[in-house]
Protein backbone atom coordinates (compact mmCIF):
# COMPACT_ATOMS: atom_id res chain seq x y z
CA UNK A 1 0.00 0.00 0.00
CA UNK A 2 3.19 2.19 0.73
CA UNK A 3 4.26 1.97 -2.70
CA UNK A 4 0.80 2.23 -4.14
CA UNK A 5 0.28 5.64 -2.22
CA UNK A 6 3.97 7.04 -2.92
CA UNK A 7 2.70 6.35 -6.75
CA UNK A 8 -0.15 8.25 -6.83
CA UNK A 9 1.96 11.38 -4.85
CA UNK A 10 4.80 11.20 -7.19
CA UNK A 11 1.97 11.27 -9.95
CA UNK A 12 0.24 14.06 -8.83
CA UNK A 13 2.75 16.61 -6.87
CA UNK A 14 6.16 18.45 -7.63
CA UNK A 15 9.24 16.15 -6.64
CA UNK A 16 10.27 17.76 -3.42
CA UNK A 17 7.20 19.69 -2.58
CA UNK A 18 6.86 19.92 1.18
CA UNK A 19 3.10 18.28 1.77
CA UNK A 20 0.32 19.01 4.44
CA UNK A 21 -0.46 15.16 5.41
CA UNK A 22 -2.93 14.25 7.40
CA UNK A 23 -3.17 10.60 8.69
CA UNK A 24 -7.02 10.16 10.23
CA UNK A 25 -6.56 7.04 12.51
CA UNK A 26 -2.98 6.92 12.31
CA UNK A 27 -2.46 3.96 14.65
CA UNK A 28 0.69 3.37 16.07
CA UNK A 29 2.08 6.40 12.54
CA UNK A 30 3.45 3.65 10.52
CA UNK A 31 2.74 5.52 7.44
CA UNK A 32 2.76 9.14 9.02
CA UNK A 33 6.30 8.50 10.61
CA UNK A 34 7.16 7.90 7.01
CA UNK A 35 5.66 10.60 5.19
CA UNK A 36 7.51 12.79 7.46
CA UNK A 37 10.51 11.02 6.64
CA UNK A 38 10.18 11.95 3.25
CA UNK A 39 10.10 15.43 4.33
CA UNK A 40 6.46 16.21 4.51
CA UNK A 41 4.46 17.93 7.11
CA UNK A 42 2.31 15.35 8.58
CA UNK A 43 -0.20 15.38 11.29
CA UNK A 44 -1.68 11.94 13.06
CA UNK A 45 -5.06 11.81 14.35
CA UNK A 46 -6.14 9.27 16.58
CA UNK A 47 -8.57 8.38 19.53
CA UNK A 48 -6.64 5.09 20.95
CA UNK A 49 -4.59 5.74 23.87
CA UNK A 50 -2.54 2.68 23.19
CA UNK A 51 -1.85 4.16 19.60
CA UNK A 52 -1.31 7.56 20.65
CA UNK A 53 1.56 6.64 23.36
CA UNK A 54 2.82 3.49 20.76
CA UNK A 55 2.79 6.61 17.99
CA UNK A 56 4.89 9.16 20.26
CA UNK A 57 7.14 6.38 21.67
CA UNK A 58 8.01 5.91 18.03
CA UNK A 59 8.47 9.31 17.39
CA UNK A 60 10.49 10.18 19.96
CA UNK A 61 13.38 7.90 18.71
CA UNK A 62 13.55 9.87 15.79
CA UNK A 63 16.31 12.81 15.05
CA UNK A 64 14.47 16.24 15.77
CA UNK A 65 14.19 17.48 12.18
CA UNK A 66 11.93 14.63 12.10
CA UNK A 67 9.72 15.14 15.49
CA UNK A 68 9.56 18.92 14.74
CA UNK A 69 7.57 17.45 10.78
CA UNK A 70 5.48 15.70 12.60
CA UNK A 71 2.03 16.50 14.95
CA UNK A 72 0.31 13.78 17.42
CA UNK A 73 -3.34 14.93 18.03
CA UNK A 74 -5.86 12.93 20.50
CA UNK A 75 -9.12 12.81 18.63
CA UNK A 76 -12.12 11.62 16.48
CA UNK A 77 -11.85 11.29 12.53
CA UNK A 78 -15.55 12.30 12.47
CA UNK A 79 -14.76 15.50 14.24
CA UNK A 80 -11.97 17.06 11.34
CA UNK A 81 -14.30 20.42 10.98
CA UNK A 82 -13.38 21.06 14.78
CA UNK A 83 -9.93 20.74 14.81
CA UNK A 84 -8.94 21.98 10.66
CA UNK A 85 -10.11 24.83 8.27
CA UNK A 86 -11.10 23.72 5.19
CA UNK A 87 -8.36 23.26 2.76
CA UNK A 88 -5.88 22.50 5.15
CA UNK A 89 -4.18 19.93 3.89
CA UNK A 90 -2.33 18.75 0.41
CA UNK A 91 -3.21 14.26 1.49
CA UNK A 92 -5.51 13.06 3.84
CA UNK A 93 -4.86 9.58 4.92
CA UNK A 94 -8.24 7.27 6.38
CA UNK A 95 -6.44 3.51 6.45
CA UNK A 96 -8.38 0.86 8.04
CA UNK A 97 -11.01 3.30 9.77
CA UNK A 98 -13.92 2.99 7.95
CA UNK A 99 -14.70 -0.20 8.35
CA UNK A 100 -15.35 0.51 12.24
CA UNK A 101 -17.56 3.16 11.42
CA UNK A 102 -21.74 2.14 10.63
CA UNK A 103 -21.93 5.48 9.08
CA UNK A 104 -19.21 6.46 7.11
CA UNK A 105 -20.56 9.21 5.00
CA UNK A 106 -20.11 12.10 7.23
CA UNK A 107 -16.28 11.20 7.78
CA UNK A 108 -16.02 11.16 4.40
CA UNK A 109 -17.49 14.39 3.96
CA UNK A 110 -15.24 15.69 6.44
CA UNK A 111 -12.33 14.36 5.02
CA UNK A 112 -12.85 15.88 1.61
CA UNK A 113 -13.50 19.41 3.00
CA UNK A 114 -10.61 19.79 4.90
CA UNK A 115 -8.55 19.05 1.57
CA UNK A 116 -7.39 21.53 -0.61
CA UNK A 117 -8.10 22.00 -4.54
CA UNK A 118 -6.41 18.94 -6.65
CA UNK A 119 -5.24 17.13 -2.98
CA UNK A 120 -5.21 13.54 -2.72
CA UNK A 121 -7.56 11.57 -0.15
CA UNK A 122 -6.05 7.81 0.28
CA UNK A 123 -8.51 5.30 1.68
CA UNK A 124 -8.35 1.63 2.55
CA UNK A 125 -11.43 -0.25 3.35
CA UNK A 126 -12.25 -3.60 3.64
CA UNK A 127 -13.41 -5.02 0.24
CA UNK A 128 -17.13 -5.52 0.59
CA UNK A 129 -17.05 -7.73 -2.35
CA UNK A 130 -14.99 -10.16 -1.79
CA UNK A 131 -15.94 -11.49 1.86
CA UNK A 132 -16.35 -15.04 1.28
CA UNK A 133 -12.84 -15.19 0.15
CA UNK A 134 -11.28 -15.85 3.38
CA UNK A 135 -13.76 -18.52 4.31
CA UNK A 136 -13.70 -20.36 1.63
CA UNK A 137 -9.75 -20.79 1.29
CA UNK A 138 -9.94 -21.88 4.53
CA UNK A 139 -12.52 -24.37 4.03
CA UNK A 140 -15.13 -22.70 6.28
CA UNK A 141 -18.15 -23.12 3.52
CA UNK A 142 -20.82 -21.86 6.04
CA UNK A 143 -18.92 -19.20 6.75
CA UNK A 144 -18.42 -18.56 2.98
CA UNK A 145 -21.98 -18.65 1.97
CA UNK A 146 -22.99 -16.35 4.80
CA UNK A 147 -20.55 -13.96 3.46
CA UNK A 148 -21.91 -13.38 0.08
CA UNK A 149 -25.16 -11.94 1.69
CA UNK A 150 -23.54 -9.19 4.23
CA UNK A 151 -21.04 -6.64 4.25
CA UNK A 152 -20.57 -7.34 7.80
CA UNK A 153 -17.53 -9.41 9.61
CA UNK A 154 -15.91 -10.78 12.49
CA UNK A 155 -12.56 -9.73 11.51
CA UNK A 156 -9.79 -12.31 11.96
CA UNK A 157 -7.57 -9.26 14.01
CA UNK A 158 -7.28 -5.56 13.74
CA UNK A 159 -4.12 -4.83 11.82
CA UNK A 160 -2.71 -1.20 12.85
CA UNK A 161 -4.71 0.63 9.97
CA UNK A 162 -1.15 2.13 8.63
CA UNK A 163 0.69 -0.98 8.66
CA UNK A 164 1.91 -2.40 12.24
CA UNK A 165 1.03 -5.18 14.33
CA UNK A 166 -1.79 -7.06 14.26
CA UNK A 167 -4.20 -6.87 17.45
CA UNK A 168 -7.35 -8.71 17.94
CA UNK A 169 -10.42 -6.33 19.05
CA UNK A 170 -13.36 -9.14 18.51
CA UNK A 171 -15.35 -6.71 16.86
CA UNK A 172 -18.38 -7.21 13.94
CA UNK A 173 -17.31 -5.14 11.44
CA UNK A 174 -18.05 -4.26 8.23
CA UNK A 175 -17.25 -3.91 4.95
CA UNK A 176 -17.46 -1.46 1.91
CA UNK A 177 -17.95 -2.45 -2.12
CA UNK A 178 -15.74 -0.21 -4.48
CA UNK A 179 -19.01 0.72 -6.65
CA UNK A 180 -21.32 2.18 -3.67
CA UNK A 181 -17.60 4.23 -2.01
CA UNK A 182 -17.39 5.40 -6.07
CA UNK A 183 -20.29 7.37 -5.96
CA UNK A 184 -19.54 8.31 -2.36
CA UNK A 185 -16.47 10.06 -3.26
CA UNK A 186 -18.43 11.80 -6.51
CA UNK A 187 -20.96 12.88 -4.42
CA UNK A 188 -18.60 14.72 -1.96
CA UNK A 189 -16.59 16.43 -4.31
CA UNK A 190 -13.55 14.05 -4.23
CA UNK A 191 -14.34 11.66 -7.06
CA UNK A 192 -11.92 8.32 -7.63
CA UNK A 193 -9.00 8.78 -9.46
CA UNK A 194 -7.28 5.36 -9.38
CA UNK A 195 -7.94 2.46 -7.24
CA UNK A 196 -5.65 -0.56 -5.92
CA UNK A 197 -6.45 -4.10 -4.77
CA UNK A 198 -3.92 -4.64 -1.25
CA UNK A 199 -3.73 -8.37 0.27
CA UNK A 200 -4.70 -10.30 -2.59
CA UNK A 201 -3.03 -13.39 -1.75
CA UNK A 202 -1.71 -13.35 1.34
CA UNK A 203 -4.67 -12.87 3.40
CA UNK A 204 -5.17 -15.71 4.90
CA UNK A 205 -1.46 -16.02 6.76
CA UNK A 206 -1.87 -16.07 9.98
CA UNK A 207 -0.62 -13.51 12.49
CA UNK A 208 2.87 -13.79 13.44
CA UNK A 209 3.56 -15.93 10.68
CA UNK A 210 7.51 -15.67 10.00
CA UNK A 211 8.44 -13.31 7.02
CA UNK A 212 9.33 -15.57 4.42
CA UNK A 213 13.43 -15.25 2.75
CA UNK A 214 11.75 -14.44 -0.26
CA UNK A 215 9.62 -11.56 0.98
CA UNK A 216 10.91 -9.45 -1.75
CA UNK A 217 9.02 -11.54 -4.44
CA UNK A 218 6.35 -12.30 -2.29
CA UNK A 219 5.85 -8.33 -2.56
CA UNK A 220 5.98 -7.90 -6.24
CA UNK A 221 4.02 -10.28 -6.46
CA UNK A 222 1.04 -8.39 -4.64
CA UNK A 223 2.11 -5.61 -5.90
CA UNK A 224 1.48 -6.42 -9.69
CA UNK A 225 -1.88 -8.50 -8.81
CA UNK A 226 -3.14 -5.21 -6.76
CA UNK A 227 -2.96 -3.24 -9.97
CA UNK A 228 -3.99 -6.13 -12.38
CA UNK A 229 -7.73 -7.65 -13.34
CA UNK A 230 -9.51 -9.49 -12.29
CA UNK A 231 -7.12 -10.25 -9.05
CA UNK A 232 -7.16 -6.69 -7.98
CA UNK A 233 -11.33 -7.11 -7.51
CA UNK A 234 -10.90 -9.76 -5.35
CA UNK A 235 -8.48 -8.38 -2.70
CA UNK A 236 -8.74 -8.40 0.96
CA UNK A 237 -8.58 -5.11 1.22
CA UNK A 238 -9.42 -2.22 -1.22
CA UNK A 239 -6.95 0.99 -1.92
CA UNK A 240 -9.11 3.85 -3.36
CA UNK A 241 -7.55 7.33 -4.33
CA UNK A 242 -9.79 10.23 -4.80
CA UNK A 243 -9.04 13.98 -6.29
CA UNK A 244 -10.26 16.94 -4.59
CA UNK A 245 -11.94 18.43 -7.39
Amino acid sequence: MARQLDEQIAGRFPVGQRLRVLDVGMGQGTQALRLARAGHQVTGLEQDATMIAAARAALAGEPEGIRERMRIMEGDGRETGVHFLPGSFDIVLCHGVLMYIADPDPLLAGLARVLAPGGLLSLLVRNGDALAMRPALSGDWAGALAAFDTTAYLPHSRTDSNGGTPIRLGLDVRADRREALTATLAGIGAPLHAWYGVRVFTDTAADGAAVPDDVEALLAVEEKAGRTDPYRGVAALLHLCGVRG
